[in-house]
């Protein structure tokens, strides 16, 4: 079975991690953990007038935001590696959008389960790009776990 991960950092993705372990899951089962982030566009009214420094400041974020999905996924490749050593388990970060990423790898890799958070981080984003949650079932050919906080009282 090939299983895509996709995580964010967030709390929902903890929980994604969490029910990823919980599943009973053969020694031939691949999982591939993703991490997608954004990078601002530079291209908003009067950035060019400020010259090179927001490049500089854009690149900056741009490393900040890759060193960061490293550590994302590489956190879950322990987590995940701990509890079956047999797994083989691979990861990528990227820098694009989401939904449209994670989507593309499913289809390209021949997933057969993408596992994701409820929510992610920005509440923004889901406002003015919707749900990656949402769209994933929407579009996805293979099957679609959204991984939910319970209420823990």
């Amino acid at each position: 079975m090939k299983i895509l991960l996709a995580i964010d950092g967030s709390d929902f993705s903890k929980v994604a991690i969490h029910e990823l372990i919980k599943m009973t899951l053969s020694s031939n089962s691949e999982i591939h953990i993703i991490n997608v982030y954004e990078v601002p566009k530079t291209t908003g009214l009067g950035l060019h007038t400020m010259g090179g420094r927001i490049g500089n400041y854009i690149e900056e974020i741009r490393s900040n935001a890759q060193k960061l999905g490293n550590k994302i996924v590489s956190e879950a490749f322990d987590k995940i590696k701990a509890e079956n050593k047999a797994l083989t388990i691979t990861t990528s970060v990227v820098s694009t959008m989401p939904k449209s990423t994670i989507y593309e790898k499913a289809e390209d890799w021949g997933a057969d389960l993408i596992v994701v958070g409820s929510q992610g981080h920005g509440a923004l984003s889901r406002l003015v790009l919707g749900s990656v949650s949402q769209y994933l079932t929407t579009n996805a050919k293979c099957s679609v776990l959204i991984a939910k906080a319970g209420n823990k009282k």
